[in-house]
């Protein structure tokens, strides 16, 4: 079993700041591209962003120069600070990681539960 567990979201008023973070847990290798995702209803869901095991990153158009992305590959565990909030980036955020199994398959893809940011005043 392997889990990922959001925390760090809640109600912010726009302009505000907020840090998203996401663990893993469980029986697994290694862990390799993890990245963060929203939606919103009627939306398909978007990438935010992600970042590789040599910590590259890239980012949606809409959240460059206000959104980073960070990871501690020693405590299997990703963030995303979130600066400069718009009403726009209300959502279920979700945390998004692949990682090799102990078993034979090659890799895996799992996803957190997914944590609500409201941007609002």
């Amino acid at each position: 079993q392997v889990q990922l567990v959001e925390s760090g979201g809640g109600l912010v008023q726009p302009g505000g700041s907020l840090r998203l973070s996401c663990a893993a847990s469980g029986s697994f290798y290694r862990l390799n591209d993890m990245g963060w995702y929203r939606q919103t209803p009627g939306k398909e869901r978007e990438l935010v962003a992600t970042v590789t095991t040599g910590s590259s990153t890239n980012y949606a158009d809409s959240v460059k120069g206000r959104f980073t992305i960070s990871r501690d590959n020693a405590k299997n565990t990703v963030a995303l600070q979130m600066n400069s909030l718009k009403p726009e980036d209300t959502a279920v955020y979700f945390c998004n990681a692949r990682f090799i199994p102990l078993g034979p398959v090659r890799y895996l893809e799992v996803w957190g539960q997914g944590t609500l940011v409201t941007v609002s005043s």
